[in-house]
């Protein structure tokens, strides 16, 4: 268990440093789309090098590339709607929420109720740190929740099936697949040219991040349930709610952090259940 919470605490930072990322580019459904196209073509090589992929792993990293069509569209429009240190919070508190209960739901796993209290206390904190917004920004960044709990519960059970750690290589390689036949479908197929020419040193920055922290997740809940590592894993909202006061400048900043450090205490009592 130990090993799980150190994984997932690690992926919160790296995780929270990609994101701001996305949130400063200047077309985000590209940044995004460039990211895991990149991270797909490297893990592409890895899996060619390192081979040993079960064929039922690809089945799961399909559904997952599919989900991720859904995410990547709705995590760039709530970044275009408002401030990241409120489209993260809610996003990625209330999708661990989502996880927490699809993972005791789906995939027989069992949480104690000091686990539940946990987990209801961060989720708390984390909606505090929103405050009021406008119903376009909330639905936007609840419809990117939506996707980061229905692919959570599909890759941990694809990783457990699975049984190795190389599973996390092929979501991305599914990734890249299916969301560039997306933007190919939607006629970006010359802007996303240019993107990728332009901007590939920091696509691979992103893609590696973004590969480095899933790979730490799916480790992870092969060692603990999957409402344990993500809800750890959201941590990642306090270090937006300083990003977003320190470095953004957006507003309402002593609220949010304070919020934030109601979502930490809430990972303690997780922790300690």
């Amino acid at each position: 268990m130990l090993g799980a919470t150190l994984l997932a605490i690690g992926a919160a930072f790296v995780h929270a440093g990609w994101n701001l990322s996305i949130k400063q580019s200047g077309d985000r459904w590209h940044a995004l789309w460039g990211q895991f196209f990149v991270a797909g073509v490297g893990c592409t090589v890895l899996v060619f090098v390192l081979g040993g992929v079960p064929a039922t792993a690809w089945i799961w990293a399909g559904l997952s590339g599919l989900t991720h069509v859904a995410y990547v569209s709705s995590l760039a429009r709530a970044y275009d709607l408002g401030d990241f240190s409120v489209s993260y919070p809610i996003a990625r508190g209330t999708g661990a929420v989502l996880a927490a209960i699809g993972g005791v739901t789906l995939l027989d796993d069992s949480l104690s109720l000091l686990n539940v209290a946990g987990i209801i206390v961060a989720a708390i904190g984390l909606w505090l740190i929103a405050g009021p917004t406008d119903n376009s920004h909330v639905h936007a960044a609840l419809g990117v929740a939506a996707t980061i709990g229905i692919y959570s519960v599909i890759d941990s059970h694809g990783s457990r099936e699975t049984g190795g750690n190389l599973y996390p290589l092929t979501t991305f390689i599914a990734c890249a697949l299916f969301t560039s036949i997306h933007g190919i479908a939607l006629g970006r197929r010359e802007s996303m040219v240019v993107a990728l020419q332009t901007r590939w040193r920091l696509f691979a920055l992103a893609g590696a991040a973004s590969v480095l922290t899933y790979w730490i997740v799916l480790i992870a809940v092969q060692r603990a349930s999957v409402g344990y590592v993500t809800a750890l894993r959201e941590s990642s909202v306090v270090i937006a709610a300083l990003i977003g006061a320190l470095v953004l400048k957006e507003p309402h900043a002593k609220r949010r952090i304070i919020a934030a450090c109601v979502a930490v205490a809430g990972l303690v009592v997780l922790v300690a259940g």
